[in-house]
């Protein structure tokens, strides 16, 4: 399986650096894994609603640019529906049982996705009802992927 995580915004921290580095590097084993990372618009501190769907649609332009037409699109929504570990292990697992062989899931900016890339999203998904900051949601994702990966082959993550 190929999976594409699309984010928007440069990864700054290097402890978050690391951790991604070490889930990329265990994933390896399960999958081809590639991390996209978009420009984020630049934004002037108080925006109207306008300016703020306009920074969206930028960022979502640059988003779609990476996603071809036969990859399944995850987006992270606060507004998503909520998984389990085990649920987003089933997803993962039914998704190429039936030849879905790339995923990308999709990590928008700071004011969230645009609504082109919502319509394109096949499934929007929840890690929380709290908000985490775009570079954190990364690497949360790569360790949610490969603890799904666990889960399928049963082999044994702590929990």
């Amino acid at each position: 399986m190929k999976i594409t995580i699309v984010s928007v915004g440069k990864l700054k921290e290097n402890y978050l650096k690391q951790g991604i580095q070490e889930y990329m590097k265990r994933l390896n084993a399960y999958a081809k894994v590639e991390i996209i990372e978009v420009a984020d618009e630049k934004a002037p501190e108080n925006m109207s609603e306008a300016d703020m769907q306009e920074v969206k649609r930028k960022e979502g332009e640059r988003i779609l640019s990476h996603i071809s037409q036969d990859t399944y699109v995850l987006t992270l929504e606060i507004n998503g529906k909520m998984l389990s570990s085990e649920q987003l292990a089933t997803k993962m697992d039914e998704l190429a049982t039936y030849g879905k062989s790339k995923l990308a899931f999709v990590i928008g900016g700071s004011l969230g996705i645009s609504d082109e890339v919502q319509k394109r999203s096949d499934l929007a998904l929840s890690f929380s009802k709290m908000t985490f900051p775009h570079q954190v949601m990364r690497l949360i994702l790569l360790e949610q992927v490969y603890r799904a990966y666990r889960i399928n082959r049963n082999e044994p993550y702590h929990k």
